[in-house]
């Protein structure tokens, strides 16, 4: 049975929710308005599966990558639909062809995030572009061993703990299941994001699109678009209040400040990323259109991405893409104006909040930009 005594100690992935026999593990939201398990001990009978899937618990040894390369899709449109170089597209579209299913993360209806599938090339467009939320990956992982026993193929999209969860669930290789994780920066919260999005859209208004990594000002200076019958934000992100909270670490879930599935530990077969630092590594491919880093580490990834056409590769090594992405071996560090965002969270004051808790001292300021010219001067 899972004892749950520090909350750093759960990813929220819901491995052992859906592993259950009895069905006596459910999920509940706390005040930060992340999910936890909570078991009903009446009806437990101790079998202890849940502590043999959950990815917190069992620690792992890290994969050693096969190749690395610098990509990104032909398709003009695709690409600049997407966070980075499209390659998920690319993948998906291999799978569906293949007669497989596809599993990602995309909005429901009432614009949370959540994890669900799809086995047609028109149902990609839901789950193409990063979703900065954390998922509610549902019954997800039996969904896909369902599909994995009807003979299909499946490319299991997620964050690498999500990656690393469904590793444990299934508890058996697949020749059929293709996995693919992200360098991860950390999930925010849920509640967070709503609170958000009520606080600067009538919701009773429709809502048309929500893009987190907008390109229209840039793939480097990506921009939040939400787009609604009579409203439309269109904010950078060093200018938009949620982006800024996210990137500056205040609301992630706790256990992405010590996450146990980063360093490659999350057994996925391949693992994608924006390739910041483009312009200094590869400045004659740089059209600020997005560019991925993809690091191929199994035989089956780097077979199944040898296959995909219609796209441009270009071999690097690691290095080049982790100097610029230390989110692949380490978490971030945990603000101490996190735990003051939290304790006096309410949903009514969340703009003004985040407006006082984002602001940089002066000093810190002027510290960036004298690092920033620096590291230009040295280029």
């Amino acid at each position: 049975m899972i004892v749950l005594k520090n909350k750093e100690d759960c990813c929220g992935c819901k491995s052992c929710e859906q592993i259950c026999p009895k069905n006596c593990i459910s999920m509940k939201v706390d005040h930060e308005g992340f999910w936890y398990p909570i078991i009903d001990k009446e009806f437990c009978i101790e079998c202890g599966l849940c502590e043999k899937v959950c990815p917190e618990l069992l620690k792992k040894e890290p994969i050693t990558p096969i190749a690395c390369y610098a990509c990104y899709t032909s398709d003009e449109q695709v690409r600049l639909k997407s966070s980075s170089g499209g390659v998920f597209t690319l993948l998906a579209e291999y799978v569906i062809a293949q007669k497989g299913v596809v599993f990602g993360a995309k909005f429901d209806t009432q614009w949370n995030v959540v994890h669900g599938y799809t086995d047609s090339v028109n149902g990609l467009s839901e789950f193409r572009g990063s979703k900065y939320v954390q998922s509610d990956i549902g019954s997800s992982f039996a969904q896909v061993r369902s599909f994995l026993k009807q003979g299909r193929q499946v490319l299991f999209t997620g964050t690498p703990c999500q990656v690393s969860g469904l590793n444990l669930f299934l508890n058996k290789e697949y020749e059929n299941l293709l996995t693919m994780d992200f360098i991860c920066h950390g999930v925010p919260s849920p509640k967070v994001w709503m609170d958000y999005l009520n606080s600067v859209i009538d919701r009773s208004d429709v809502i048309k699109q929500i893009s987190f990594r907008n390109k229209e000002q840039g793939w480097k200076r990506f921009s939040l678009k939400i787009a609604t019958n009579t409203t439309r934000i269109l904010e950078t992100l060093d200018e938009n209040l949620y982006m800024k909270g996210f990137l500056q670490d205040l609301y992630l879930r706790p256990s992405c400040y010590v996450c146990n599935s980063k360093d490659f530990k999350s057994g996925s077969d391949i693992t994608v990323g924006d390739f910041w630092g483009i312009q200094n590594e590869m400045p004659e491919i740089d059209d600020d259109k997005g560019i991925s880093g993809v690091i191929i580490n199994s035989t089956k990834g780097e077979s199944v991405f040898s296959s995909l056409k219609d796209i441009y590769i270009s071999a690097v090594n690691l290095n080049q893409i982790a100097k610029y992405n230390p989110a692949i071996y380490r978490s971030v560090n945990k603000p101490l104006r996190r735990c003051d965002f939290f304790e006096n969270y309410r949903s009514e004051i969340l703009l003004s909040r985040l407006e006082t808790l984002t602001k940089r001292r002066l000093s810190v300021r002027v510290k960036s930009k004298i690092e920033s010219i620096i590291k230009k001067t040295l280029i």
